[in-house]
């Protein structure tokens, strides 16, 4: 049995990277996001035609990119 605890560390160590062709521009794109479900529905909206690609991946942080986010969230 996965201990729960355990759980919710790995969901607050991560971060979902989002890569897509922005058409307009014709280059490739970043967004980061927190929450895997925003990061989805970002992805998909990116997906406007046939020649439209967006990837979402799944980045672990270490302790120090943590802290760094945590002081963005407070500045």
């Amino acid at each position: 049995m996965e201990n729960k605890q355990e759980s919710r560390v790995e969901i607050q160590n991560v971060e979902f990277h989002v890569s897509y062709l922005d058409m307009l521009s014709g280059r490739i794109e970043h967004e980061e996001f927190s929450d895997r479900l925003a990061a989805e529905r970002f992805a998909g909206a990116q997906l406007k035609d046939e020649d439209s690609w967006a990837v979402v991946d799944v980045v672990v942080l270490q302790a120090a990119q943590q802290q760094e986010r945590a002081q963005q969230l407070v500045a």
